[in-house]
């Protein structure tokens, strides 16, 4: 115990250093920094974008794999284990643990700035708005969950059913054995918490700007570097008292009015947003999606819209699967390996696609008919405000812009709940209920850490951040690759030695 517990402490300490050496050079050198990490980026998915996106598509496959093959019936636990949380519970904290700021953020934007600038049609067309969608739902549908499954998956198998630590190195020990507990697993845990922390930060950034930017066109009230780190400030305290009650308390009740208030605004929008329209939308772009679902996996034509959007998402999605993937692992004891992905995979990308239909077919039809392109030049002149300027063609504004704010704070308090706990987790060396005094040092770290950056280099810090968890993902994608590779032997071994025990039975039987 003494081993395992120093174990943790070195990722704890080391991980906390690399962040304060980082941050430090950030408010030294920010121009540095800034050049370092764009020219990574550059290069990374600009010479290896086909690499992303083959390698998502490799686990889309691995994942449907397994779903269906004999290894689906394994459960993730022991074979009398029952889910801890209810269906309904579950859901609401695999939605939120895994993009619901996100949703929020680009479900106006996207689609708008994808009509106008689209990856093959022509721009501003009606060939251009549902190629847009079908752009929308591909970077926000079953390939990011397929991700966070498979990440989930070698954590979720190998902590609950073989009894190893809760920790991402864990799932390669039948790779390289007992060096999982030595400085590659570290080097491992400590990748993952690095990965982590960097995408919490800017993500807090990039909702904190969007708050500021609701109140700006809501209220007048000016955006500022102040206003942000007081927002940033103020969320984390929320996300860090909800954090240390646990996942049954504060983080469920997070969940649950976050999926709530979602539900309300999407079945406003669908009512007075042109119901119709939306629907034949969905229907569209749906069957869109799915019929072109292989080749949008792979399609390279054009170079630069992928690379600005689909290899940036990808890159993006990865950076979150430490974090992600280790949060719905956590909430999935119980289920079986195919339970588990089939719903990892298709539940939340099925509610994203309705969610994403309804708030960008609204603000298309909106847009046309009523507002007269307000929503697309609200767009043009500042994406954050993408939202408000819907909601202000629609009706009860004085009402549903408050509640559009709450909406975003909720689902940024979700990202950053299940962020917290998994940092904690990692940094305990896999205690799967951290000490409230290590998830309160999480939760205060990572907000300090936005708010150090936005004082240092104002929000133009943000996409400093938002290219380095894109950086860092890159030697994750392969830690991803051969964690799938480690899955599959694991699972093998799982029916030889239930064979053999069936075949000892039955001769004791014969004797």
């Amino acid at each position: 115990m003494e081993q395992t517990n120093r174990g943790g402490k070195q990722v704890l300490i080391i991980s906390a250093v690399l962040t304060a050496v980082f941050v430090l050079f950030g408010a030294l050198f920010p121009g540095a920094l800034g050049t370092g990490a764009d020219w990574l980026f550059s290069v990374l998915t600009g010479k290896f974008g086909w690499l992303y996106l083959i390698s998502v598509f490799a686990m889309l496959l691995f994942a449907i794999y397994i779903a269906v093959s004999r290894y689906g019936k394994i459960k993730l636990g022991l074979d009398d284990d029952k889910p801890e949380f209810t269906n309904f519970q579950w859901f609401t904290m695999l939605f939120g643990g895994g993009m619901g700021i996100g949703l929020v953020f680009y479900s106006v934007a996207e689609p708008i700035m994808d009509y106008m600038s689209p990856p093959s049609a022509e721009p501003e067309t009606t060939e251009a708005m549902y190629e847009a969608m079908q752009t929308v739902f591909f970077h926000w549908g079953i390939h990011p969950w397929v991700i966070y499954a498979v990440a989930g998956l070698a954590l979720g198998y190998f902590a609950f059913r073989k009894g190893r630590p809760f920790l991402v190195s864990s799932a390669f020990e039948p790779l390289i054995g007992d060096k999982v507990h030595g400085p590659l697993g570290k080097a491992i845990d400590i990748l993952a918490v690095f990965a982590t922390i960097f995408g919490v930060a800017t993500s807090l950034g990039l909702g904190a700007a969007q708050i500021a930017g609701g109140l700006n066109y809501v209220y007048g009230i000016e955006s500022s570097t102040l206003l942000t780190c007081l927002i940033i400030a103020v969320i984390t305290v929320l996300f860090t008292i909800a954090t240390m009650s646990g996942l049954q308390k504060g983080m469920q009740l997070v969940a649950d009015i976050k999926i709530w208030l979602s539900i309300a605004f999407m079945v406003f929008i669908f009512i007075f947003g042109g119901a119709v329209f939306i629907c034949n939308m969905f229907t569209d772009t749906l069957g869109g999606y799915l019929g072109n679902l292989i080749t949008k996996s792979l399609w390279m034509e054009n170079t630069d819209f992928v690379s600005a959007w689909t290899v940036f998402y990808w890159a993006w999605w990865i950076a979150w699967a430490p974090f992600c993937g280790q949060f719905v692992a956590r909430v999935s004891r119980g289920r079986s390996i195919r339970e588990y992905i089939l719903a990892v995979m298709l539940l939340p990308a099925g509610f994203g696609f309705i969610w994403l239909s309804i708030y960008g077919g609204a603000a298309f039809n909106i847009d046309a008919t009523v507002a007269g392109g307000a929503i697309q030049a609200a767009v043009s002149n500042d994406y954050t405000t993408g939202l408000f300027a819907l909601l202000q063609q629609l009706p009860a504004y004085a009402v549903t812009a408050p509640l559009g704010i709450l909406l975003i704070v909720f689902c940024f308090l979700g990202s950053a709940n299940s962020a917290t706990y998994v940092l904690s987790m990692l940094t305990s060396n896999g205690d799967m209920d951290p000490g409230k005094k290590l998830r309160a040092g999480w939760g205060i770290a990572q907000g300090a850490v936005t708010i150090i950056c936005i004082i240092v280099g104002g929000t133009a810090i943000l996409q400093i951040l938002q290219t380095v968890s894109i950086v860092v993902a890159f030697p994750y994608m392969f830690v991803m690759l051969f964690m799938c590779v480690s899955i599959y032997k694991a699972l093998r071994s799982e029916f030889p030695q239930k064979e053999t025990v069936k075949a000892k039975g039955s001769e004791k039987a014969t004797e």
